[in-house]
């Protein structure tokens, strides 16, 4: 990908470069709450893994938003909507926002002391 503002790089980084780290994390949670739960350890890092995966396809071949994507899975009343309400409660969106302008900053510093040496 192509960006005209050099400005946007650390952005990028903080979206781009470090995100497998943020899917694994998920990945990692989604696991670890099911193994929790009683399945067993592979069986639940299978079904988290693949989750994901057919979930990162369908976003990348729908041409769908995700959001629209998001609001197809969720049932009103259902299971979707309650985890998706918890998530507003914590304000999950703003927290998340947080790391990723963290990791933008740090990105910056990084650059920054590179351009000292």
């Amino acid at each position: 990908m192509w960006l005209s503002d050099e400005r946007l790089l650390d952005t990028v980084t903080a979206v781009s470069g470090s995100g497998p780290a943020y899917v694994f994390w998920l990945i990692e949670q989604l696991a670890g709450f099911a193994e929790r739960a009683g399945i067993g350890k592979a069986e639940a890092l299978r079904l988290a893994t693949h989750t994901v995966l057919g979930s990162a396809k369908l976003a990348a071949q729908s041409g769908e938003p995700p959001a629209e994507l998001r609001a197809r899975v969720t049932s009103k009343g259902g299971t979707t909507e309650a985890a998706l309400r918890v998530f507003g409660e914590e304000k999950l969106a703003e927290r998340f926002a947080r790391a990723l302008a963290a990791a933008t900053k740090r990105g910056g510093e990084l650059g920054d002391e590179l351009a000292r040496d």
